[in-house]
């Protein structure tokens, strides 16, 4: 039996990779669900004019709200799950605390997405299995919308076109 990491922030992706750590519970495949929300750090402009309590006090309260659903879905379930928030990095902070709470996997959902889009971007899945210790299973989502498949690589062939043009 496992003990899961289950990263969240409320997507519709993530809240499939809590139905799925659900399922998992109720398999007897987990044992042990740890629930983490990694909220941005704020610019140093904002931390220059802002009082540290006061963001603290609205990275806590995005977080709570990022993780209300997930937590309603786990507690119906009758799944226990120890909550955490961490403030930096995603993927850093998704890693560490792999590491940290001594978990044997990752969780984490993510939406389909062309083959260009993946190449092209600096997904937080990609950075993820890049620097985490112990195996992430990615749990893929709804496929990609219309935009997504075609207007990106459009818009990265037009990019393209327009470097090329000033070039020349």
């Amino acid at each position: 039996m496992a003990t899961l990491l289950l990263p969240c922030d409320g997507s519709p992706s993530a809240l499939l990779a809590v139905r799925h750590a659900i399922d998992e519970f109720h398999r007897g495949d987990a044992r042990r669900v740890h629930l983490l929300n990694v909220q941005p750090p704020f610019s140093a402009y904002v931390a220059r004019h802002v009082c540290r309590e006061l963001r603290a006090q609205f990275q806590r309260e995005r977080a709570d709200a990022e993780l209300a659903e997930a937590r309603q879905l786990l507690d119906a379930a009758g799944v226990p799950c120890f909550t955490h928030r961490e403030v930096g990095d995603t993927a850093q902070c998704i890693a560490e605390s792999a590491r940290r709470l001594h978990c044997d996997r990752v969780l984490i959902g993510t939406t389909r997405k062309g083959a260009l889009v993946r190449a092209i971007e600096h997904s937080l899945t990609n950075r993820l299995l890049d620097c985490c210790t112990v195996p992430v299973e990615v749990v893929a989502g709804a496929p990609a919308g219309m935009i997504e498949r075609i207007g990106i690589p459009a818009g990265v062939g037009a990019g393209v076109a327009l470097v090329w043009a000033s070039a020349s």
